[in-house]
């Protein structure tokens, strides 16, 4: 219900949203073993990125809690309606900054468009995992081979 009953609004006042979620909703978190809050968003925060890492450091310091962002690439420049945002960054800097902020808050980087997946650090583990799979299969390849070879 609560939900539905959001309107959109005119800005990226993601301070204002951080602090409802950290300082309200959150205040039973010693009641729970993990908890994340995901961002969904399209564009650059209001206000300034170190501003926002360090409080999400502290926010999410000593508890078991991480901030993941999911960063939506729309048209590049404006929101929806073709109007350039109050606080202005191209997507390449947009996901720098909420890169930085995801770091300090301990969390996961997702960047999405209408081409695809452009960053995921997700998918970036999945191919490490990948590659250590692989490169653990040629050694035992190798290995196997060396002791036919011995025999």
């Amino acid at each position: 219900r609560w939900v539905l009953s959001l309107e959109c609004k005119g800005s990226r006042n993601l301070m204002s949203a951080l602090r409802r979620a950290l300082e309200v909703d959150f205040k039973d978190k010693d009641k729970y073993k993990s908890q994340g809050l995901y961002l969904l968003t399209t564009g650059i925060p209001d206000q300034e990125t170190h501003t926002i890492s360090s409080y999400v450091a502290e926010a999410c310091g000593g508890v078991d809690l991480q901030l993941h962002v999911c960063l939506f690439s729309v048209t590049e420049g404006t929101d929806s309606s073709g109007i350039i945002p109050a606080r202005y960054a191209d997507p390449r800097e947009t996901a720098n900054a909420f890169k930085e902020i995801v770091q300090a808050a301990k969390g996961r980087f997702h960047w999405f468009g209408e081409a695809g997946i452009f960053e995921s650090d997700d998918i970036t583990s999945i191919i490490s995992e990948m590659e250590k799979a692989k490169n653990y299969s040629q050694k035992c390849a190798f290995l196997v081979e060396s002791l036919k070879q011995r025999s």
